[in-house]
């Protein structure tokens, strides 16, 4: 694949709160203890602390996890070493959105790869393992039950509720199997041999990129909630995360950045099956939203005693439980990610965890030979796929057009006659002033008018031209948004089966780009 790189504050996709991290704004820097390049790792390595009893619960999860699943050896390797103290994590996190949905998901995990591969380069002396974070408590079905391929939308209807990860791969599933039968093998191998969507999704993920060594890690795990019971206590009686959360949160937009979570005082689920619902106080009773669950203080504590598993944290308190359960030294993720964590610093600091270097993840946009084919009929170059369509159409006409279409001018003379001949005729009357202004506004009224039709003539003339850039606008950004959030992988990789070894090769975790690619 050829490959190019365009300045992310040139897409026009980036907030400025992202991008002034990534720039290292003063301003931010106490939200966060290490900047996002590699030499931020010698110290992230020496701030993290991770017992050798948190390793082995860790190996043993994973172990009872992969249980029937066949590893690659390197993945093995690195299952097995996650008990030894040089032993360091790097991890991203999704949804288990079906058959990967869209692209990002696949440049999360192969930057999280990359990333291991360039630490173990500079750090010798360490073992890094990439690994990906399964979102399976999530109950926002609706965001992950389709995918997207060649403008044709895939959905899987069910009636299960509850964390996803649990639903059950059912009839309804295997109904919806019928309308993807040309999907890759290890995508139907993995969810027909499979009970739950969790247990599809690590296998499939597994398929595709076992053989770089990466691990999933399902933190839906009583023997790892055990270990998040200190936090959970205090969110359900101190509400320490929500002072500590919302307090950064004042003062980021006191600096002017929007929020991307909003913390509540309790940032906690109650999980069962087919149930996953807030957690509220009201007076002395913990009542779970949307059922008939009530609980006492003693009750509840009883309940994080011996079943921690029934306790699912919010998108506050996931990155805790995450750093806590994984010698992990950095999160990757996408622009709203790598924000939202910056408001929660504080909350790791208050249960003394260590804070990751935080790292977007690589972005990218894919290009095939049509694509690329009509970018050289228009003579765009690559900062040129990320222009707005309506503003470029002005200009492209505007340069086109052997005639002035706004008719300046013309515009100007009949300006210039009316107020001479206002100011000609004032003496005789001063109603004359108002009548001669309202003439001229009809006039250039009319004249805006005949601009409007030359422009259209004009646009007659480069249809052409402009129905080229607008597919290839439209491909770049399906309905308005970057393809990356659209597209499925099947798209390409349907065509090019070489695709995920090419982003391997071509991916830099440290490249801070947008990454367009001609593929071949």
């Amino acid at each position: 694949m050829k490959k190019h790189r365009v300045d992310l504050s040139k897409t026009g996709q980036f907030s400025s709160f992202f991008l002034d991290y990534i720039k290292g704004r003063e301003e931010l820097k106490p939200f966060y203890p290490h900047s996002p390049n590699i030499e931020s790792f010698k110290d992230a390595i020496r701030a993290k602390s991770f017992s050798s009893e948190k390793r082995e619960i860790l190996a043993d999860v994973l172990e009872k996890h992969y249980q029937g699943l066949e590893l690659s050896e390197l993945s093995q390797q690195n299952l097995s070493s996650l008990i030894k103290p040089n032993t360091f994590t790097v991890t991203t996190g999704h949804q288990l959105n079906l058959f990967t949905g869209p692209l990002y998901f696949i440049y999360k995990i192969v930057s999280t790869i990359n990333l291991a591969k360039s630490l173990q380069k500079a750090y010798p002396d360490y073992h890094f393992v990439p690994v990906y974070w399964m979102a399976t408590e999530d109950h926002d079905f609706d965001e992950i039950n389709y995918f997207k391929l060649d403008g044709k939308k895939y959905q899987w209807q069910t009636n299960q509720s509850g964390a996803v990860g649990d639903f059950e791969l059912d009839a309804t599933f295997k109904e919806f199997m019928k309308s993807v039968s040309f999907a890759p093998d290890l995508f139907k191998k993995a969810y027909s041999e499979s009970k739950t969507l969790s247990e599809a999704v690590r296998k499939y993920v597994n398929d595709l990129f076992g053989k770089e060594g990466l691990l999933v890690v399902d933190g839906n795990d009583s023997s790892l909630k055990g270990q998040f019971r200190d936090v959970i206590l205090s969110d359900l009686f101190d509400h320490d995360p929500y002072q500590k959360a919302h307090q950064a949160t004042q003062e980021l937009e006191k600096l002017g950045y929007k929020s991307q979570i909003f913390p509540r005082e309790i940032n906690l689920f109650y999980l069962e099956k087919g149930v996953r619902e807030r957690i509220e106080r009201v007076g002395e009773v913990f009542s779970v939203v949307n059922t008939d669950l009530r609980f006492t203080e003693s009750e509840i504590r009883s309940l994080v005693e011996n079943h921690p598993e029934r306790f699912s944290p919010n998108v506050v308190l996931r990155p805790v439980f995450q750093e806590m359960i994984l010698p992990n030294l950095a999160y990757l993720g996408g622009p709203a990610e790598v924000v939202y964590w910056l408001q929660l610093k504080r909350v790791f600091d208050r249960f003394q965890i260590p804070f990751p270097v935080l790292m977007p993840r690589n972005f990218a946009l894919l290009l095939n030979q049509t694509a690329v084919k009509k970018m050289d009929q228009l003579q765009w170059a690559v900062e040129d796929l990320f222009v707005d369509y309506e503003s470029w159409k002005k200009e492209f006409i505007k340069t086109k057009s052997d005639l002035d279409l706004s008719l300046t001018a013309e515009r100007n003379i009949i300006k210039d006659l009316f107020e001479r001949k206002a100011k000609e005729t004032s003496s005789l009357d001063a109603t004359l002033v108002h009548a001669f202004e309202a003439g001229k506004v009809r006039s250039l009224k009319i004249l805006d008018q005949m601009g409007e039709k030359l422009r259209k003539a004009e646009e007659r003339k480069q249809e052409v031209e402009l129905s080229r850039a607008k597919t290839v606008l439209e491909y770049c950004a399906p309905g308005g948004s970057p393809q990356e959030r659209v597209v499925n992988l099947m798209q390409f990789y349907l065509e090019y089966p070489g695709l995920l070894e090419a982003f391997l090769e071509s991916f830099d975790p440290f490249d801070y780009h947008m990454l367009v690619f001609e593929i071949t």
